[in-house]
């Protein structure tokens, strides 16, 4: 059973979330939260496996409580997927800097939200990876100019070429059929960069690809 926490200070989207997932029969929410103070200790107490987190809240705000979750070893293994009006958010993009493990639009398909909160569970912890890319792409060209690549030295060949197709969005099945190896294989070598850079999941390890220059903005524009 997958249980999720729901974080948004309007109580009809809670409502409505809470409905959607309280139907699926694998899926149970095991609590709410108006503000993102409250989501950080109930996500404490609760040990959700997923925490859907509003950006835009009282009292503390999504980015906070998602650097509060994901910096605290009491929560190691609960899932931060930020809510948001609007795709080009750069809360978004902080969220994931922090370590969300992606992002939906609160206007999601019903079907988009469950296939999403179950990815993220079974550890496919990039959501909607194109539009996930150009949002990182974005701001990481905002925010700083790509830095020295050392931490890059701790992979092989294989595994920064691997990284760097994570980076432009491609799935395991795709990067494996780029390259010619296995979905396995792909996973493999996904698996070791993000133990190698500390990377708590694809996302991140997607920021750090646009964040040591390994990937440009704009490559596949």
């Amino acid at each position: 059973m997958i249980r999720v926490l729901l974080a948004d200070d309007q109580a009809l989207v809670r409502a409505g979330f809470r409905a959607l997932l309280d139907a699926q029969p694998d899926i149970e929410v095991t609590g709410e939260a108006a503000d993102g103070a409250e989501a950080v200790r109930r996500a404490r107490e609760l040990r959700p496996d997923v925490v859907l987190m509003d950006i835009r809240m009282p009292v503390l705000d999504g980015l906070a409580a998602t650097r509060a979750l994901t910096a605290d070893p009491a929560a190691a293994g609960v899932k931060v997927v930020v809510l948001t009006t609007f795709e080009l958010d750069e809360y978004v993009f902080e969220a994931i800097r922090a370590g969300a493990s992606g992002f939906l639009v609160k206007d999601t398909e019903p079907a988009e939200l469950l296939r999403a909160v179950r990815a993220v569970v079974a550890g496919d912890a990039l959501l909607s990876p194109g539009v996930t890319r150009r949002l990182i792409a974005e701001f990481a060209a905002r925010s700083r100019t790509p830095g020295a690549a050392a931490e890059l030295d701790r992979l092989t060949d294989r595994e920064r070429e691997v990284m760097a197709l994570v980076g432009i969005g491609l799935s395991n099945e795709e990067i494996a059929r780029r390259l010619v190896v296995s979905p396995l294989t792909a996973k493999t070598h996904v698996s070791r960069a993000m133990v190698k850079l500390g990377a708590r999941d694809r996302a991140q390890l997607v920021v750090l690809a646009y964040e040591s220059g390994l990937v440009r903005p704009g490559w596949l524009d």
